[in-house]
């Protein structure tokens, strides 16, 4: 409990370019040295915490230094996952814009990475990855000064939904084995003192790409199972000790075949975690305020969530005025109470290595402008 406001973010943040180099030749085994890796990811976790104190961030990340991307990351650490290629699955929005599509990826706008897919059984093979970055991440908190961390997880929806399966015979079974390994990975994080943020796309974005031509009735099913999943794994871990983070593509795009938030507002107050981070700038769904209104008035919400909305644009360079933020943070305050509410960011500012449509320094020009306007909240609120 504070007087204030506190601040965060979705946790990937841009990584320099020897960063990026070094993130390609280790998903790709070529020229990869980890004596190198292991330095730079250092050097650079210590620089992209300051970097985040500097902006007046309260609860910093290692900004995923050390991951490719938000979700592939989990081949190196898993047994069962091969490189292949697989037809990918596009957002539903863009095949309505074929022209579009097409001119962002002749502007290099899709990420290019290896496809792990499973063609195994399950199981934890190497956390020394995740031990690095837990010791990376402690250092640079405690020379920059920072009080509170955070580090991203995948959740097992999120791997199921985006990595194709061919092993187990049901969803359900694949999203069991998922939970079951990663139930180690989450539980180190907490364990070193550190919170844990489960990225879960998958409850927004998986309706329009992997369940794009199913029922909304199926996409529903799945999603439930994909909760449950992740309350499994979760089960040893104090629910305030967790955030889960929700959103529909972190992409410059229609966005006209997003489910509406109402759709899945149950879903996502199921799942365990007390803070939920979900979109709340971008013109799809900065309306979605009311949802959040109406769930309350409802008793939908549980007293112990606490709501994260996004008050950053992550894929547009316009530095929100800190006005707009105070404005949408007094909004929030208004369902839940203000102890109830933090601010935070639609997505991360570097969802894939070497891909992100904000500009480095002005991406924390904009936290800046987050700090700014979660103070204009605080003072009307606590005055």
């Amino acid at each position: 409990m504070t007087n204030r406001i506190l601040t965060t973010h979705v946790g990937s943040l841009p990584r320099p370019e020897r960063v990026v180099t070094q993130l390609f030749s280790q998903d790709s085994g070529l020229n990869y040295v980890e004596a190198d890796f292991d330095r730079i990811m250092v050097e650079e976790t210590n620089e992209v915490v300051a970097k985040q104190v500097d902006a007046r961030v309260d609860v910093v990340s290692d900004g995923e230094m050390s991951k490719i991307s938000y979700a592939t990351y989990i081949r190196h650490r898993l047994t069962g996952f091969e490189i292949g290629e697989m037809p990918r699955a596009t957002p539903r929005d863009l095949d309505d814009f074929p022209e579009f599509k097409e001119r962002l990826a002749k502007l290099g706008a899709t990420p290019k990475y290896h496809r792990p897919i499973c063609t195994g059984p399950i199981a934890v093979k190497d956390l020394s990855g995740l031990h690095k970055d837990i010791a990376n991440l402690q250092g640079a908190v405690k020379k920059a000064g920072a009080k509170r961390a955070f580090m991203n997880a995948a959740s097992p929806g999120v791997i199921a939904v985006f990595q194709p399966n061919r092993y187990y015979a049901s969803h359900e079974k694949y999203l069991e084995s998922l939970a079951n390994a990663m139930q180690t990975e989450y539980e180190a994080i907490v364990a070193a003192g550190l919170d844990i943020q489960i990225d879960a796309p998958d409850l927004g974005m998986g309706r329009h790409i992997k369940f794009r031509d199913a029922s909304e009735e199926e996409f529903l099913k799945n999603a439930n199972l994909q909760v449950e999943a992740l309350n499994h794994a979760l089960r040893n871990i104090p629910a305030e000790k967790i955030r889960m983070h929700v959103c529909w593509g972190n992409y410059e795009g229609p966005h006209h075949h997003d489910i509406g938030l109402e759709r899945i507002i149950s879903l996502i107050c199921k799942a365990k975690p007390s803070v939920i981070l979900f979109e709340g700038a971008n013109p799809r769904h900065a309306h979605e305020w009311e949802v959040w209104a109406d769930a309350q008035k409802k008793g939908l919400v549980p007293d112990n969530k606490i709501l994260c909305p996004g008050l950053l644009d992550s894929v547009s360079n316009f530095i929100e005025h800190p006005r707009l933020v105070a404005q949408r943070l007094v909004q929030y305050a208004q369902i839940v109470g203000r102890d109830r509410v933090m601010a935070g960011t639609d997505c991360g500012f570097g969802t894939f290595a070497g891909f992100g449509a904000v500009h480095p320094p002005i991406a924390y020009a904009k936290l800046k402008s987050l700090a700014e306007g979660a103070e204009m909240a605080s003072n009307e609120l606590w005055k």
